[in-house]
């Protein structure tokens, strides 16, 4: 086992496979030199143990190249008390943009606090809401690298959820549904 410079974990041994059963082109794909290319991301801890940190595909890589994970910072934001889901995005863009859901709780919460309507369409056009969430972001931004910060955030119009197809059943986000509705807001974040 061993890691490429991409962050790719690669494996071989005589338990890993030689091949795709009759497909050439996908075995040629994922061995090369003898390595199981293996499409996850991760690195070894110091006791040597494979931690999986993304799956290659997943990846986002901005205009100058560099490799950002999704997940991470999907992960850390969600950790947050303000959000409840999250979708980063950047790919071939200068910086890093979220798509954020907020937590139903904390904004009810917020918006009896502050005299503010409760329903999150009317929310998302408060200053003082946005900012509080920006807060939020912040607080991550402070623990990531500068490449991985995000500069801009928009907010989604529900949560994502396996019935509106924006998760796969096993609660995994669906990037490409997700570009797909809101691509166009994402995109506009590049403008300001």
């Amino acid at each position: 086992m061993k890691i490429a410079d991409d962050g790719e974990i690669l494996t071989r041994g005589e338990l890993v496979t030689h091949g795709y059963w009759a497909n050439e082109a996908e075995t040629a794909r994922t061995i090369k030199d003898g390595w199981l290319h293996t499409g996850d991301i991760g690195h070894l801890d110091q006791k040597g143990r494979i931690l999986i940190t993304d799956r290659k595909k997943d990846m986002v890589v901005n205009d100058k190249g560099d490799n950002v994970s999704p997940q991470k910072i999907q992960s850390m934001l969600t950790l947050r008390p303000e959000i409840a889901q999250a979708m980063v995005a950047g790919d071939r863009r200068p910086y890093i943009v979220a798509l954020i859901v907020p937590d139903e709780e904390w904004t009810m919460e917020w918006a009896e606090a502050n005299n503010a309507p409760t329903d999150i369409a009317s929310l998302v056009k408060v200053p003082e809401y946005r900012a509080a969430m920006r807060d939020a972001i912040d607080r991550v931004n402070a623990q990531i690298s500068v490449i991985e910060r995000i500069r801009q955030f928009t907010f989604a119009d529900e949560p994502f959820t396996i019935e509106n197809e924006e998760m796969t059943p096993s609660l995994k986000i669906r990037r490409h549904k997700l570009t797909e509705r809101y691509g166009e807001r994402l995109g506009s974040l590049y403008r300001h």
